[in-house]
């Protein structure tokens, strides 16, 4: 099978809070010519109205595709349908603990398992603090399954200036698990030079 011309990314939101998360990973892979497939569980479009005040359609927007999640019949259900793999952001503890399990009931989840058994990036900011010892062990789960675990949080040694910036440089970071090199985002070493201390 050929290649595709572009490179794919699916985009999974769920309904967690940190839906710009999401948002801004669709910017991204239109900045860098990727891709996108988005879906979004049903309670990501409750979190968009709270946290944005965008409507579905104007999310949708910044996709190139937009799946259904009642879609089990779509492309990125399948895995001969060839991605780079999967970000999941944000990603509640309901969509990360079904996704575990492997007993899915939207499309979302069931791109992410197939994202799994085709061995491809799955990378899942999870939204959710405190953490219990259910969360964190369906966490390690994951991780020896394959995923990268990937909480969104700040990089205070790049010196954000605002949200914004803290956002995208979460985002971006993500974004390296697949080798996607993200402009905004600040590295340590090249846009940022550590502070020299006396020998």
């Amino acid at each position: 099978m050929a290649k595709p011309e572009k490179p794919r990314l699916i985009v999974g939101v769920s309904g967690a809070s940190g839906i710009v998360y999401g948002l801004r990973a669709l910017d991204a892979c239109a900045e860098l010519g990727v891709e996108s497939h988005l879906v979004m569980s049903r309670s990501a479009a409750l979190t968009l109205a709270q946290e944005t005040g965008l409507t579905v359609a104007e999310a949708q927007a910044r996709a190139d595709v937009v799946h259904k999640v009642a879609d089990i019949g779509a492309s990125i259900a399948s895995g001969s349908f060839q991605t780079l793999g999967m970000i999941v952001a944000p990603c509640s503890v309901r969509t990360m603990s079904e996704i575990a399990t492997g007993v899915t009931s939207s499309l979302l989840t069931r791109a992410a398992d197939v994202t799994l058994k085709e061995r491809r990036p799955l990378v899942l900011m999870v939204r959710e603090t405190p953490l219990h010892l259910g969360h964190l062990r369906t966490m390690v789960r994951l991780s020896e399954m394959g995923a990268a675990i990937a909480p969104p949080l700040p990089a205070f040694y790049a010196r954000p200036q605002s949200i914004a910036e803290m956002v995208d440089q979460s985002v971006g970071r993500a974004l390296d698990l697949f080798g996607l090199a993200w402009a905004p985002v600040r590295r340590w070493g090249e846009d940022i030079s550590p502070i020299k201390g006396e020998g």
